[in-house]
């Protein structure tokens, strides 16, 4: 998401609450260093990605947090998309809204390195399907293809924890 992208989610969506105020001290904030999101928040900053997502290729997502071994997204699909490995992370999704399938497991169709430790490919052949919905939590291992599929007319919102396994 460029620069001008993240200004207006800004101003349009309300930000995560925080527990501890960012103007707390710093002893309070080791103390309860806790984010929080509801779903209503999540959903109204997805939103947003909708509207990224049309104006696209029909996916968007955004970097919510980063930590020390893992960080956190939400993501927006009214499209499949393409086979996907990574070498270094698990996936943990929680499906806040909609419907898709995710295929995991086989191998990925005309693989290519994207980035180190990131490879896409255009599916996912041989594996093992599972339709997922409003409130399913799923947990893809480091080293596993996956790709979600969308059916036509139809579209998923989720929140991703990105748990690197290794480096």
């Amino acid at each position: 998401m460029d620069r001008l992208s993240k200004e207006i989610l800004k101003e349009l969506l309300p930000a995560e609450k925080e527990v501890i105020p960012e103007a707390a001290s710093p002893q309070a904030r080791r103390r309860n260093p806790v984010d929080h999101w509801s779903p209503a928040i999540l959903l109204e900053r997805a939103a947003y990605l909708r509207k990224l997502a049309r104006q696209g290729d029909g996916s968007a997502s955004e970097t919510l947090k980063e930590y020390p071994q893992h960080f956190t997204m939400l993501a927006f699909r009214s499209r499949s998309g393409g086979g996907e490995l990574h070498q270094n992370f698990a996936d943990l999704f929680y499906i806040l809204d909609g419907h898709a399938t995710l295929t995991t497991g086989g191998e990925l169709v005309d693989p290519t390195t994207t980035a180190p430790g990131e490879i896409r490919g255009a599916s996912v052949k041989g594996g093992t399907s599972q339709e997922l919905r409003r409130g399913d939590v799923v947990h893809i291992p480091a080293c596993v293809p996956h790709q979600m599929l969308v059916a036509e007319s139809e579209s998923v919102t989720y929140f991703v924890v990105k748990i690197q396994e290794s480096q």
